[in-house]
């Protein structure tokens, strides 16, 4: 474990892929925090550390595409690389990384590419709510591999599907209504915002970035990872 500056901690898991531990003192909850295509960067770092101080959430951050190391182009040689990605490891990793935050409970949230990998998490049960922000309940054709499988497929297996959230725009062009229909169909709770594209809350750079759809996103998310009273006692 080393300092990485900003008051993270660098750790490494058992496989030896790194993730940024965001810790706080007395922590309610630990939530997992899954990157997109980007992976770790100072853009997540600041999200997860905003998390961490405002609402006494140990955070870590988890890059899916830690084992394979692809540090490339990330707009576009990592987007060629997701049929590569094995579902097993990765919410293993995931799993792993749960337990290093060492509090219950723990949720975890994922962007994009990460929002994908959180519906897949959700069946392996040690999460216990789950937020995706516009990850894809189908695999795009494009990351189709050997060791991935559909999200939709997973989510058969979760038995309460209400302890799933999902926040996504009108106007994603990877996500179609059908699709969020049936999320909603299996009983998944979704937040729609109209006229957004995918993409729009976490990247305040981003031109497809709504202020305010993101902060309003940010209440619900909140709220559904409220602890009751009795889960803290």
């Amino acid at each position: 474990m080393t300092v990485a500056g900003w008051g993270i901690l660098e750790v490494e898991l058992s496989t030896g892929i790194l993730a940024d531990l965001h810790p706080t003192m007395s922590a309610a909850r630990g939530v997992v925090l899954v990157t997109d295509l980007g992976g770790r960067r100072p853009l997540f770092d600041r999200l997860a550390a905003t998390i961490s101080q405002s609402y006494r959430w140990n955070v870590i951050v988890v890059d899916p595409f830690a084992r394979l190391e692809a540090d490339g182009d990330l707009a576009g040689e990592r987007d060629e690389m997701v049929d590569r990605l094995s579902d097993d490891d990765i919410v293993a990793d995931l799993v792993e990384a749960a337990d290093r935050l060492e509090v219950e409970p723990v949720a975890v949230i994922g962007f994009s590419l990460g929002g994908m990998y959180a519906f897949k998490a959700a069946a392996s049960v040690r999460f216990d709510r789950v937020v995706s922000y516009y990850g894809m309940p189908r695999l795009p054709s494009r990351w189709r591999g050997p060791n991935q499988r559909e999200p939709v497929g997973l989510l058969q297996h979760v038995d309460d599907r209400s302890n799933i959230l999902t926040v996504v725009g009108t106007d994603d062009m990877f996500i179609s209504g059908a699709d969020v229909q049936d999320l909603i169909d299996m009983g998944v709770q979704v937040v729609r915002y109209r006229g957004a594209r995918h993409d729009f809350v976490h990247d305040p750079a981003a031109p497809e970035h709504r202020p305010r759809d993101a902060a309003d996103s940010w209440t619900h998310v909140v709220k559904h990872l409220a602890v009751r009273r009795s889960e803290a006692d």
